[in-house]
């Protein structure tokens, strides 16, 4: 754990180091999961077989009527019967004659058509049954190549059946995967598949009571839970299927929900696949998150804007009705072929916004519980959690637009989880080895995010400040000596952080000065006339930093360098006209060591131009967009606010060098739908 400062917090708790696990075991009712009864079984279903080397302990009730029971019978055959055809006709199989292999295949072959009555109907359910029961002693036989039959087992409408085939199609899955391990991977699959979202359908089979979605549902994990239970080692099979099963990006809001939901609802009751399902479920949001942010960078702002505007006014359509008789998944929004493709494309992209969002809103809601004491060892560690989140899937995504509010928020619940990712970022900033690009990245989100959280306290902002500054004067004092001229792929390091202190003096500068003659609530025109006093140091370091000979002013973002100097002269901080004047006449070209030097900018920039060799006003928490899920940050944001008398000042001047070919910037939040225009 990485921190600014040691601060005192509950350790987090270590896990016990786990004994050897058997391949099987039999199954308990231990840890936190979801009843039987939620899938209409009884709670008894979970229990495993008794071992059949125990001999169980038996006494006699003396009040109890003894029955003799007649054998289990079917359409006038007997269950012994009907095993001795399924071990003969799998026999036959492996030889090579099929006749009655295809015929007990025959019989879990779906319903099709309506030509059979009830009765009918009611007889092959009756078989299907007894069939499953009689297998399940036979599992052993199944092997490769009966992989067939296996599939046909498998791909039977099961879950809308009564409770007693429910629990012997469990059973049968149970014992299959026990006998064989290659069929592991198989079955999982096909209870993973279910959680795309279960077919209305599939709960009115004909004979047997009508079950809702929730209901169905409940039985596939009902299903998965028994077998993760009497297979430890299943979770190791599960979770790249997890992974190879996850929607696609292009897949729809509801059936990306769903499987979303479903994975958190496995996570309940198989703990050590949480931390890998989080993960996954981070690194696809990241993916979405991404594509959404291009296809919105390459319309209009106008264009943008509406969209987000227009899910805000229709929030309805987030909720899915579980009423809805449609097994179908697709959007109809594309599928109007007279549509034109502009609009089209509109369309598609609201869908992917109205996606992202939903997701988000769902994450947040599932973290929240585990910060509701912020200073506990379940807060501790879930930020732990999303920390590893952030370094191995958010950090190396250029572009991400959204998904790293869940470190901006959570962060700031409390004072030491504040300093422990900024702690975080500045390590990541600094550390030796790391590529270029990726130290760039944990500069813009330490800057952004000390100069934009509103729970950053102003001791945080000077101890990060000066921080960041006594590692440029160590890069500085390095380098300088041979330094030949700004040179972003040799100091990019420097640069980065540079820019970082920047942004930061833009937003927080107030946060900077010890005191003050004059408030500025009490007189603000006063208050930007008076001598501020600053922290010690800072005006030193930046005045070290700036006029070094890597002259950082002239990689930095222009409109970021742009905004700081209006400010720092404004404030009588520090004065860098003069030195912005003579870097129009720098061309970086005849410095830079490279063109591919990894720096952290937006790739359609051509390598002959000044930009190439220039920092990207990459800040990763700019204003957040999506309508619904932003109730969640709305409190943790500091707006950017303007500087006392700035613009007065700007419009009675004009200065030489100061409004000529100096790009303009705009660090206010009005749309700000793209993550380079914003600042």
């Amino acid at each position: 754990m990485v921190s600014l400062v040691p601060i005192a917090r509950p350790p987090a708790p270590t896990a016990a180091p786990k004994p050897s696990k058997p391949l099987l075991r039999r199954a308990t009712l231990s840890g936190t999961i979801r009843k039987a009864e939620d899938a209409e079984l009884d709670s008894n279903f979970l229990s495993a077989p008794p071992s059949p080397s125990k001999r169980a302990r038996v006494s006699f009730n003396p009040n109890v009527e003894e029955k003799v029971m007649e054998p289990y019978q079917v359409k006038g055959r007997s269950l012994e019967s009907v095993r001795l055809e399924i071990r003969s006709s799998i026999e036959a199989h492996l030889k090579g004659d099929s006749e009655g292999y295809d015929v007990i295949k025959e019989v879990f072959s779906p319903h099709r058509g309506d030509d059979e009555d009830e009765d009918s109907e009611g007889d092959k359910r009756v078989d299907m049954k007894t069939y499953l029961l009689a297998l399940t002693s036979y599992t052993s036989l199944l092997n490769k190549g009966c992989s067939g039959l296996v599939k046909a087992i498998l791909a039977c409408e099961w879950m809308g059946r009564d409770e007693s085939f429910v629990k012997a199609y469990v059973h049968f899955l149970g014992s299959l995967t026990s006998a064989h391990g290659a069929y592991v991977g198989m079955v999982l699959g096909m209870l993973v598949g279910q959680f795309y979202g279960v077919r209305l359908s599939s709960g009115r089979l004909a004979g047997c009571p009508d079950l809702n979605r929730d209901q169905l549902s409940s039985r596939v994990h009902v299903a998965l839970k028994y077998l993760l239970r009497l297979i430890p080692s299943a979770s190791s099979t599960l979770s790249p299927i997890l992974a190879a099963k996850f929607p696609y990006a292009e897949e729809s809001k509801k059936l990306q929900i769903t499987y979303i939901q479903n994975l958190l609802r496995l996570s309940e009751y198989a703990p050590e696949l949480k931390s890998d399902i989080l993960a996954l479920i981070t690194d696809r949001l990241v993916k979405i998150d991404v594509q959404m942010q291009v296809d919105l960078d390459d319309l209009d702002d106008d264009v943008a804007a509406a969209i987000v505007q227009a899910i805000s006014f229709n929030p309805s359509q987030n909720q899915e009705v579980d009423g809805d008789d449609s097994d179908s998944d697709a959007d109809s929004v594309t599928s109007d072929e007279g549509v034109n493709s502009d609009t089209k494309r509109v369309k598609e992209l609201q869908g992917n916004v109205e996606k992202m969002d939903a997701i988000l809103d769902l994450l947040f809601t599932i973290y929240s519980p585990h910060f509701e004491d912020p200073n506990s060892a379940e807060a501790a560690s879930t930020f732990e959690t999303l920390l590893g989140h952030f370094t191995n899937i958010i950090l190396p995504t250029y572009r991400s637009r959204h998904t790293q509010f869940l470190l901006f928020h959570f962060a700031q619940t409390a004072e030491h989880l504040v300093d422990q990712f900024a702690g975080t970022c500045v390590q990541l900033a600094f550390q030796s080895g790391r590529p270029a690009v990726l130290k760039q990245s944990s500069a813009a989100y330490l800057a952004s995010f000390v100069a934009r959280g509103a729970h950053v306290q102003p001791h945080v902002v000077r101890t990060v400040f000066e921080l960041i500054g006594s590692n440029l004067d160590h890069i500085r004092a390095e380098n300088e000596v041979t330094c030949r001229g700004p040179d972003l792929k040799r100091y990019s390091t420097f640069y980065a952080m540079t820019q970082a202190l920047l942004y930061i003096f833009c937003f927080r500068w107030r946060d900077l000065i010890t005191s003050s003659d004059i408030s500025e609530e009490d007189d603000p025109a006063a208050f930007v006339t008076q001598d501020l006093n600053w922290t010690p140091g800072i005006k030193e370091t930046l005045s070290r930093t700036i006029y070094s000979k890597l002259n950082p002013l002239k990689i930095c973002s222009p409109p970021i360098v742009a905004e700081f100097a209006k400010i720092a002269r404004h404030l009588r901080f520090i004065y860098v006209y003069p030195l912005l004047e003579s870097n129009k006449r720098v061309r970086l070209s005849q410095f830079s060591s490279g063109h591919g030097n990894g720096a952290l900018r937006d790739t359609g920039n051509e390598g002959n131009s000044e930009s190439w060799h220039q920092l990207d006003a990459y800040f990763p928490f700019d204003p957040y967009q999506l309508p619904v899920s932003r109730r969640w940050v709305e409190n943790d944001y500091v707006q950017w606010k303007g500087v006392p008398g700035l613009h007065e000042e700007e419009g009675d001047e004009d200065e030489s060098g100061e409004e000529e070919d100096e790009e303009e910037v705009d660090l206010d939040d009005d749309t700000a739908t793209d993550a380079d225009d914003d600042e």
